[in-house]
Order: C-alpha cells, then structure tokens, then sequence
C-alpha cells in the first residue's frame, strides 16, 4: 500500500489557488479495478488498462486558502505506445466530512469528464482537465476538509471516446481552484 503525501502552498493568485498535487506514488489504490504502479525512463506513472475501467484514488486536505470557487483537476498522461486516438478521464470528489460520513462505504460525488488526444510520438505528455463548480460536484467540499479524489479511465468510454488499447500512464495531478 502506497500513502498519499500531499503537497501544499498557500499562494494567492489572481484568478486561481494551487491546491495540491499528487503523482503516482500517492495513490492509495481502492481494493478493486486499480491501477498499477509503474516507471517509464524512472518517471513514476500509475498505468490504467486500455480495456478495462481502472482507478486511482488520492486523500489530502483541502487547504485554507480554498475561498469557495469551483475546482479544476488537471491530469498529466503519457501512453505505453499509443501515437494516435483519444482518452476519456473521470474524476470524483467524496468529502470526508466530520462526524457525518461513513468511511466503511464510498460516497463519491457524481464523476465529472474530459478527453485528450494522444500525442503523435510515443513518450510525450498531454493535460486532461476536468472541472466542479462549487457544491454538489464537489461533494460540497469547504476548506479545512479531508476529502478523496478519484481518477477512473473510462477505458469502455460510457462518457465518451475512449479508442487508445494500450495503457494509459497517469504522471500527475493538479487541483486549482476556478
């Protein structure tokens, strides 16, 4: 079992907050349908099946400088070889909040989606951004709030395009605030 670090910085930006970022080795894998740890060329990567829905789950704390927008999750993906196609990323949100939630149980805000295209030459890096307005899409996050986010390949594409065979290999994620 791998245990999620998190990394903040209380900046203040004009338009966005820098809230967290995670890379493979944070993951804390949910107990089915998970990707798998990787390397490419020493890069940690979480690799995500190109035929089967795989997850990622991280755990962090939603920092104080979070004034209440909405969130942007930006995803950073390579492929084991693909040169051509589109990805379909999911990602959720399940606020942990205290003394109402059940942890024995996921609690999952409805998954929001984005697609990319992979780049044309194997090993370069493309961004997949998804985004939740404040509220439900957040599971009604505030800051100062343990919260979980997962990130699912939507590999059957029931969200949308998803024609990439080979694994797609999670490097990193961004949340900022909108």
């Amino acid at each position: 079992m791998f245990y999620a670090k998190c990394r903040y910085r209380g900046l203040t930006m004009a338009t966005t907050n820098f809230l967290a970022s995670f890379t493979a080795t944070n993951n804390v894998p949910p107990s089915t349908i998970f990707a798998t740890l990787d390397t490419r060329n020493a890069h940690a990567c979480l690799d995500f099946d190109g035929a089967t829905d795989e997850e990622a789950v991280f755990e962090a704390v939603l920092p104080n400088n979070y004034a209440g927008g909405g969130l942007t999750i930006d995803t950073y993906w390579s492929f084991t070889s693909a040169t051509t196609g589109s990805l379909r990323v999911q990602t959720s949100i399940e606020r942990i909040d205290a003394s109402t939630l059940d942890i024995d149980a996921d609690s999952f805000a409805t998954a929001n989606s984005a697609g990319g295209t992979a780049p044309g030459t194997s090993g370069m890096v493309i961004k997949v951004t998804t985004t939740h307005t404040s509220g439900a899409e957040m599971d009604s996050l505030v800051a100062g709030e343990a919260f979980r986010l997962k990130i699912r390949r939507d590999a059957d594409g029931t969200s949308g395009t998803d024609d990439i065979t080979t694994d797609a290999e999670l490097l990193r994620t961004v949340i900022k605030e909108t």
